[in-house]
């Protein structure tokens, strides 16, 4: 088993986490266009692209009950 470097776990550590924030954004987003059309979607793209994975799950789970898609993705 080679050695891993403190350096070279953190990195994976952090490729990971940004890889299930990337994964989480693009679930999040599929899922407005699919309730609330693609044209509606857009604009909320860019604040879904940059939210943390917390606010992410939270809000994925949100726009499953939301009448609109600012009930979803609310402006805080």
């Amino acid at each position: 088993m080679p050695y891993v470097t403190s350096v070279e776990r953190y990195g994976r550590e952090q490729g990971m986490q940004r890889g299930m924030r990337q994964g989480r954004a693009k679930l999040l987003i599929r899922q407005m266009e699919l309730k609330f059309g693609p044209r509606a979607a857009e604009n909320c793209k860019q604040r879904v692209e940059q939210a943390d994975a917390d606010t992410l799950l939270a809000w994925s789970e949100r726009i499953l009950t939301a009448n609109t898609i600012e009930d979803g993705i609310p402006y805080d």
